[in-house]
């Protein structure tokens, strides 16, 4: 889930309990992004009203399949709090219970039951992810030798021994306690890929072909294609807690990737090089120190950190902390393919600031393309329930 050349996102989620908390970020470190808006929410940002809900080009295809997925969303924003600021539980009682029952036109819930407001200047920048499809396997076979981890049961959350109480503030760090007892990190990408979890931690499947599987890591969810013909959707369920790189900026410094090569800076690029060069590409790959552990899911779509199925141009993910869960957003962007309603389900390590957005593509050959090359500028328009900014500005 994540863009290479601009696909930056991706997919979702970390922790000891197998909870979501944040997709790792796709990034090839190639693209110029806007300047962060200064400040640390939404609410702490110029808000200002949009244009009239009426006047918004609502498509009635679009309306309808964002309707659905706003209610899925709504099970889990009525009982969360919303760390933007802008939103109380009570604020999504009147859209969600409209939602429940609305047989009339898509189009006219959204401007029957919300408003729009900008953050700061509007100035939007969207990328792409997507849920890849790759070859494996329920059980190692020939072929199939790429270990699908589950989550660890030494990786935990501790504060090492030598730092101060006064240092001890937020999450303690992931990690894990070595033979000594001491809590030091947990193996970073090299070692796992040399072996330090064999025949230590479940494996939940074995994928075919591991620069595949590194792209599938980075999405933070996928599709595996087992050798009978049928699919193992598997989903993020934690992250080891080391450094996520990536690759694609490094691999452009070095003369790998970009003008002058055969290969472009794009997520097909990035793959490309990595296939054609077999004895540098694990090199190139634990460069990233990140891994992700997976767990089997039976949903419908992924699961985003809103832990509802995500689906194809209906979700986006978001920095949680400038968009509310569950809220519906409106993309006026460069690429006109990613213009209309999304509705915030999703988050990524990538994904931080105002207005900055990654649109879900789904699976398949289009989805992947659409993601790869998904890097956008343009406008965004958060919809809030009605009344939001009047109370807001009180």
């Amino acid at each position: 889930m994540h863009r290479l050349a601009g696909l930056v996102a991706a997919i979702s989620l970390a922790g000891c309990t197998a909870i979501p908390d944040a997709r790792p970020p796709l990034d090839s470190g190639v693209v110029d992004q806007p300047e962060p808006i200064p400040a640390d929410t939404a609410l702490a940002a110029t808000l200002t009203a949009g244009p009239p809900i009426e006047t918004m080009p609502f498509v009635d295809w679009d309306a309808g399949s964002a309707l659905a997925a706003f209610k899925r969303s709504c099970d889990k924003i009525l009982f969360r709090d919303d760390v933007s600021g802008l939103t109380r539980r009570i604020d999504w009682q009147a859209p969600c219970g409209a939602a429940a029952n609305w047989s009339g036109d898509a189009a006219d819930f959204f401007r029957a039951q919300f408003e729009t407001v900008v953050v700061g200047d509007g100035s939007a920048f969207a990328t792409g992810y997507y849920e890849p499809e790759i070859q494996g396997s329920r059980v190692q076979a020939p072929g199939y030798e790429v270990p699908v981890y589950a989550y660890p049961e030494d990786l935990v959350r501790a504060w090492p021994d030598d730092m101060p109480e006064a240092e001890r503030t937020g999450r303690p760090p992931l990690g894990r306690y070595n033979e000594e007892g001491e809590f030091v990190q947990y193996y970073e990408r090299s070692e796992i890929v040399a072996g330090a979890l064999d025949g230590k931690v479940p494996v939940i499947a074995w994928a075919a072909d591991p620069v595949e599987f590194f792209f599938l890591q980075i999405q933070g969810s996928g599709l595996l294609r087992l050798p009978d013909g049928g699919v193992m959707r598997i989903g993020y369920s934690g992250q080891n807690g080391r450094e996520y790189v990536a690759i694609g900026r490094p691999m452009r410094e070095q003369g790998l990737i970009g003008d002058g090569t055969d290969y472009p800076t794009s997520m097909q690029g990035l793959m490309g090089w990595l296939r054609d060069n077999p004895t540098r590409a694990d090199e190139i790959m634990n460069l990233n120190k990140s891994w992700i552990f997976f767990r089997e899911l039976d949903t419908e779509g992924p699961l985003g950190s809103l832990e509802v199925p995500v689906f194809r141009q209906d979700s986006v993910a978001v920095d949680p902390k400038f968009v509310p869960y569950g809220a519906p957003v409106w993309l006026d962007m460069e690429a006109d393919v990613a213009d209309g309603l999304w509705i915030a389900q999703d988050t990524g390590g990538a994904i931080k600031g105002a207005n900055r957005f990654d649109t879900f593509w789904g699976n398949g050959a289009d989805a992947r393309e659409i993601a790869g090359g998904m890097s956008s500028s343009g406008k965004a328009y958060l919809l809030l329930p009605k009344g939001t900014l009047a109370r807001l500005e009180q």
